[in-house]
Parts: C-alpha cells; structure tokens; sequence
C-alpha cells in the first residue's frame, strides 16, 4: 500500500524456503487506501506476479468477507481453500462465501477456482458430526477428505510462533494437515 514491493515486505521465517509477508496496521485501512484506485480488485495480483520468479506458491490468508482485500485475494489467486468450523452459522456462512467468489469470478474475469472445503476445528465429542455429513452431502468432491480437529498443540504453536511441525511433529493434527498437504497438492495439479 505504500509502495513498498512485496519482494521487500516478505520476510524469512524459521522454516526454510518459506517466507512471510506480515499483516500492518496499515492493511487494516486498505479497503479506504484502495477505494479510488482504477482497477483496485486487480492490486494485489500485479503485484504477486511480481514474485512468480522467486517462489512456487503463495498462501493468502484473508477473513470470510468481501473487502477490497478479499476480493483482491480471490482476483489474484489460483485456487481457493475455504476453511469451515462444524458450525450452523459457519455453514450457512459457507454459502453466501462461495455465492461470493463466484460473483467475483464472473464480474471480474479471473479463474480462480474452488480447491475445496477443508472442515476445521472439528471436535468429534460433539453433535457436530450431523453438520460434517450435511456439508459432505451438499458440497460433495469439493469436501477434503482430511478434517482438522481441534487439539490442544494447534493451540499451542502460534502462541509460541512454531509450526505444529516444529512444536507437535508426531501430533494428530501434524498428521492431518500432513494428509492435507497432500490432497492439495493433489488438487493443485487439476487446477493449474
């Protein structure tokens, strides 16, 4: 946003060959900063396309709304992974999102795609299974086959800036997002 390239703003993390380009205070008011900039939804996929030399792949991470940024986001991206809880108005949600990013496709041009829904924070003691199934019936294919549950060394390895690799490396949720590695790059060979 302050025209800084993103080359500059990606900073090395303790896992190599990744890199992260942290959030500001600045990317808070995007939305107002890009607002009155001819082709604004277009921003951010300039300026990735930037970095294709450098790196493989990029992970985007935005919150389940439609801002400039979260437009921006699915205008520059490849794929989308949608993250859902077992949770009534999370699902409901669900809908309105992928409403979304396909209205985003069509009014923009671009060819993102759904990878898919990837259930989270899944906590097998709960009624939640009735919400997985719906989900799974409704969305089919596009459903990853690996859920993510919720655990206590998830919670842990922000708190303490490591990876669950780095933090819980023989943990089940190292395990399922090892598995989720996996069907993604699967996917990823599909869309590309």
């Amino acid at each position: 946003l302050d025209g800084t390239p993103l080359i500059q703003a990606a900073r090395p993390t303790s896992v190599p060959h990744m890199d992260i380009v942290p959030g500001s205070v600045e990317l808070a008011s995007a939305d107002l900063a890009l607002c009155g900039v001819p082709g604004r939804e277009l921003a951010l996929k300039q300026c990735m396309q930037r970095l294709q030399p450098r790196y493989d792949m990029a992970i985007l991470d935005c919150p389940p709304n439609l801002s400039l940024v979260g437009i921006n986001a699915i205008v520059a991206a490849d794929a989308v992974i949608v993250p859902v809880t077992p949770q009534h108005l999370a699902i409901q949600g669900l809908q309105g999102l992928l409403a979304s990013v396909d209205k985003v496709r069509a009014q923009v041009g671009t060819r993102t795609r759904l990878l898919g829904i990837l259930l989270t924070m899944v906590n097998p003691r709960t009624a939640a299974s009735e919400l997985r199934e719906r989900v799974r019936a409704q969305y089919r294919d596009h459903v990853f086959h690996t859920e993510i549950l919720a655990s206590q060394a998830l919670q842990t390895a922000p708190a303490v800036g490591r990876t669950i690799f780095q933090s819980a490396p023989r943990s089940r949720a190292a395990d399922a997002f090892r598995r989720l590695s996996g069907e993604v790059l699967e996917r990823l060979r599909t869309v590309r």
